[in-house]
C-alpha cells in the first residue's frame, strides 16, 4: 500500500507540470517511440498482469513522456461498488519513466523497453493520438476486462497510427487458449484470488482467443509485436520493434506457496470429507439435520445471489452466463427454508433436492474452474441432497428423521 501511495503522489507530481503543448508540436527527426512493457506484480491483484505504456522521447524538443492507460482512484465514491460492475473509470496518464522505476524495483517486477522502427509520420500520428486522448475531456475511458484496457489501449494506438503498413502474423491466428486460460496463467501463485475470479466470470471468458484477442494481456502485446513487420514507402519489409532495452531485469526468487492445509482444493477437500462422514453418521442413527442443509445451501444462495447481481449489473458481459449458478443458485436462500421447514412435507423436500442435485450435476459438468473445488464443493451438496431424496408412498414420512 505505501509503494502504491508513493506511486501515486509520483504520477500526481509528474501531472501537474505536463502541458498541452506538444499537441500542436512537431516531434524532430531525433523522435523515437517505444513501448514499455512491465512485468507482474505480487503485491496485489491489479498488478498481477503487468502492464503497458508508450513512451515518446524527443532529444531536441526536451520531451520524455511514458502514457499509460492504467490509472483508476482508489478514493472515488462508491469505489468497489464502481469496481464490480465494470464501470469505475480508468484514465490515461503521462509522467517520466524515472519517476516510477523505483516503484516497479521494489515489487520486482520487470521493465522492457522495445522501440518502434516508425517512420517520422507514424511517430506524429501516435503523438497526436496521445494528447488528444489526454485533453481532459477524453482521458477517462470504460475499462473492460478483456476487451479495453491498459494493453489493449497502446496495442490500438500503434496499429490506428501504421494502418495497413503493419502486419502482425499472428493477430488471426487461434492461440489454443480461451480468455480464462491466459488469466490462469497469471493467478497459480494466487490460488484464492484464481478460485474468486473463475467462480465471478461466465462462459465468454471461454471462447477460444485468436492472438489479437489474446493482446489483453501486456506480455501478449509485447511478444505479438516481436514478431510484427512494418512495410515503408519505398516497399521495404523491416520489423516493427528494434533491439529490445531491459531497464531492470528481476531478480529471481522462490516461488510463493499458500501453506498445504490453506489451498482451496486442499480445505474444501477437507470440508467435504468432515461434512460427509458426519452426514453418514447421522443417517445411520436415522437423522438428517435439518439446520446444516440450511446453512450449506443458505451460503451457495447467498453466494449466487452475489453473482448473479454481478452478472446483471457489468456491461462487459464476462460475468454472464455462469455455470457456477447451478450449483451456487440465487434461490436457496430462500427455498432451503420452505423446503426444511416444520411443516414441510416428505413429497416437497424430496423434490427440491432432486431437482437440487440435476443442477449440482450439470454445474459440474460444466464449470471451467482450475482446480477441484468446483467438484468437491458440489460432490458435498450432492450428498446432502442424496440424504433428503427418500421414496414417498402414500403421503407417509421418510424413513429416516427430520431433525
Amino acid at each position: 500500500m505505501v509503494n502504491r501511495l508513493f506511486s501515486f503522489l509520483l504520477v500526481f507530481c509528474s501531472l501537474s507540470t505536463i502541458h498541452y503543448s506538444s499537441f500542436a508540436q512537431t516531434l524532430s527527426p531525433a523522435a523515437r517511440v517505444s513501448l514499455i512493457t512491465y512485468g507482474a506484480g505480487a503485491d496485489d491483484i491489479s498488478s498481477v498482469f503487468g502492464h503497458t505504456e508508450i513512451r515518446i522521447v524527443d532529444p531536441v524538443m526536451g520531451l520524455d513522456r511514458d502514457y499509460s492507460y492504467g490509472g483508476f482512484d482508489y478514493s472515488a465514491d462508491y469505489f468497489i461498488l464502481k469496481f464490480l460492475r465494470g464501470t469505475l473509470p480508468y484514465y490515461l496518464s503521462a509522467h517520466n519513466i524515472n519517476q516510477v522505476i523505483y516503484y516497479y524495483q521494489q515489487r520486482n517486477s520487470g521493465i522492457r523497453e522495445q522501440p518502434l522502427n516508425l517512420s517520422p509520420a507514424q511517430r506524429q500520428r501516435i503523438l497526436a493520438i496521445l494528447e488528444k486522448n489526454y485533453l481532459p475531456e477524453n482521458r477517462e475511458y470504460r475499462y473492460k476486462f478483456f476487451y479495453d484496457n491498459c494493453a489493449t489501449r497502446p496495442r490500438d494506438i500503434v496499429v490506428e497510427a501504421c494502418g495497413d503498413s503493419l502486419t502482425i502474423p499472428s493477430r488471426s491466428r487461434k492461440t489454443g487458449k480461451s480468455y480464462r486460460d491466459w488469466m490462469n496463467d497469471y493467478l497459480n501463485e494466487k490460488p484464492w484470488y484464481q478460485l474468486g475470479m473463475n467462480l465471478a466470470i461466465g462462459w465468454p471468458a471461454n471462447e477460444q482467443t485468436d492472438g489479437w484477442h489474446a493482446m489483453y494481456l501486456p506480455d501478449q502485446v509485447h511478444d505479438q509485436f516481436s514478431h510484427a513487420t512494418l512495410r515503408q514507402a519505398n516497399g521495404q519489409v523491416i520489423p516493427l520493434t528494434g533491439e529490445e532495452r531491459i531497464i531492470f531485469s528481476p531478480q529471481k526468487t522462490f516461488r510463493q506457496q499458500v501453506p498445504f492445509l490453506f489451498d482451496p482444493d486442499v480445505a474444501f477437500t477437507i470440508f467435504g470429507v468432515l461434512i460427509v462422514l458426519f452426514t453418514i453418521r447421522r443417517y445411520v442413527l436415522g437423522k438428517v439435520d435439518r439446520w446444516l442443509d440450511r446453512f450449506l445451501f443458505g451460503v451457495c444462495g447467498f453466494l449466487g445471489w452475489f453473482l448473479l447481481v454481478l452478472w446483471l449489473i457489468r456491461d462487459d458481459g464476462v460475468t454472464g452466463w455462469n455455470p457456477t449458478l447451478l450449483y451456487l443458485m440465487p434461490l436457496h436462500l430462500p427455498l432451503i427454508f420452505w423446503a426444511t421447514g416444520a411443516t414441510a412435507t416428505a413429497r416437497r423436500r424430496t423434490r427440491y433436492f432432486a431437482f437440487t442435485a440435476v443442477l449440482l450435476i450439470f454445474g459440474m459438468i460444466l464449470s471451467r474452474v482450475p482446480g477441484g473445488v468446483d467438484v468437491v464443493f458440489p460432490l458435498t451438496l450432492l450428498v446432502r441432497c442424496i440424504v433428503n431424496i427418500q421414496p414417498v408412498r402414500q403421503g407417509r414420512q421418510t424413513p429416516a428423521r427430520v431433525v
